[in-house]
């Protein structure tokens, strides 16, 4: 069983962008997701701010965070989240960030993945 957390709803649309050129991002938007590794720059942003540079879009992502900061010591979070979403048929794209977990679903599974969470949670 999970311990008790608070998911929070984040009203935005995303995007998950291959891009070419991090000079084209918009870092003043309140969520930027950047990553960087010797084959790709991946880039989430709010669908409205994919910068021209961007070669591969998959539109269409919602978002909730684990509310708080998660303690590096806390094991299974997204591990327990990521598996009720699967027995549900609902694929994730995972953001970890210093401070806590981001969960993207399609945004036409987004409320079933919520609903399901409250449930379990």
């Amino acid at each position: 069983m999970l311990m008790s957390m608070i998911l929070e709803k984040i009203d935005i649309d995303f995007s998950v962008c291959k891009i070419t050129d991090i000079n084209d991002v918009d870092f003043s938007r309140p969520f930027v997701f950047l990553s960087k590794t010797d084959e790709e720059l991946s880039l989430v942003c709010e669908s409205s701010c994919v910068p021209e540079c961007a070669t591969d879009i998959e539109p269409d992502w919602k978002a909730f965070r684990v509310a708080g900061t998660l303690d590096f010591g806390l094991i299974g979070i997204v591990a327990n989240l990521t598996k009720i979403l699967a027995k549900e048929g609902i694929s994730v794209f995972v953001i970890s960030t210093y401070n806590t977990d981001y969960i993207l679903v399609k945004a036409d599974k987004f409320e079933r993945a919520l609903s399901v969470l409250g449930e379990d949670l």
